[in-house]
């Protein structure tokens, strides 16, 4: 039980060091990715709208999925570099609870779609005399709304009930941004309630989409076999691995985060691996999963300059 409730206007977020010299190294560093990330996923967003090649489910699913990585990462990144770059490491207590919700309302989101996209990926590549009337431009909008209105259903109770409990008399959160883990460490009271609700809905969110994504590609990795032509199994596996890292990045550090047993070093490394997942998964997501494909490549220069002209 701790003691000393108090009322906390603002908390002090430690960060990453307290060296000038790697503040301003890191800030390059997180600045530049931040960068490529936004225009990454703004390019796949424009293109996937402007050219009628891609007016298919998984170009939707994309570029959706782009919309929702740039708010993820923008969440987080802006409030950092700005910490980074002025030395200020202050954050309000509302600002504070407001950036926790929608880094797990977004975060949430992106297990859902991923889910979804890869269950689009199992029904194109296995059953692809009927996914033209299966998948339907009306069903992949209801999938999208699903995604949002469920990961918001999903995460309001435990946000809601962690907001009932009082901080502490201690501000400091060992951290670059508002996370679970470290507030649940300023919460006076008895948090077991908390933290069993908030580890069941880890499970769901992040367990409950990645059987989802593995079961999907097992099935295709099984449908790949089949393929007789030695160059289309080629370049099937070739997507399937260059999506499989995404998924591993993405799903490895959210379970290394909210599922895996408490550590005496996670705080430490928990910065580390949250690297990964605000910064570099959204940065790879447009690489890995429509830069390279033929179709986006193959999109006339004229149609984009007209688009943003």
């Amino acid at each position: 039980m701790k003691n000393n409730e108090t009322r906390i206007s603002e908390f002090i977020l430690l960060g990453f060091t307290d060296v000038r010299k790697l503040q301003l190294l890191f800030f390059s560093i997180l600045f530049f990715s931040y960068f490529l990330t936004i225009t990454g996923n703004a390019v796949i967003i424009v293109l996937a709208n402007i050219d009628h090649r891609l007016h298919t489910p998984m170009y939707f699913f994309l570029w959706n999925f782009s919309i929702l990585e740039i708010g993820f990462t923008s969440v987080v990144t802006p409030q950092t570099l700005s910490h980074l770059l002025m030395g200020n490491k202050n954050i309000s207590y509302v600002g504070c609870m407001v950036q926790f919700f929608l880094y797990l309302h977004l975060g949430t989101t992106e297990f859902f779609l991923l889910a979804v996209m890869s269950y689009d990926r199992y029904l194109a590549i296995c059953n692809p005399l009927h996914y033209p009337s299966i998948v339907s431009k009306s069903l992949c909008t209801s999938l999208v709304l699903g995604c949002w209105v469920g990961s918001f259903l999903l995460i309001i109770g435990p946000y809601l009930f962690l907001l009932q409990f009082p901080m502490c008399d201690s501000n400091i959160l060992d951290h670059f941004f508002c996370d679970n883990t470290p507030l649940m460490h300023l919460l006076c009271g008895n948090t077991r309630l908390l933290e069993l609700l908030g580890f069941n809905t880890a499970v769901l969110s992040l367990l409950g989409t990645l059987t989802i994504s593995v079961v999907s590609y097992i099935k295709i990795i099984k449908t790949v076999f089949s393929i007789p032509s030695a160059t289309g199994r080629k370049k099937a596996f070739s997507t399937c691995a260059s999506h499989f890292i995404v998924v591993s990045i993405t799903y490895g550090s959210c379970i290394f985060l909210y599922i895996s047993p408490a550590q005496g070093s996670k705080a430490k490394f928990g910065k580390i691996v949250a690297i990964l997942n605000t910064i570099v998964s959204p940065l790879l997501n447009p690489f890995i999963y429509s830069l390279r494909n033929k179709q986006v490549q193959e999109v006339p220069l004229c149609s984009i300059l007209s688009f943003t002209a």
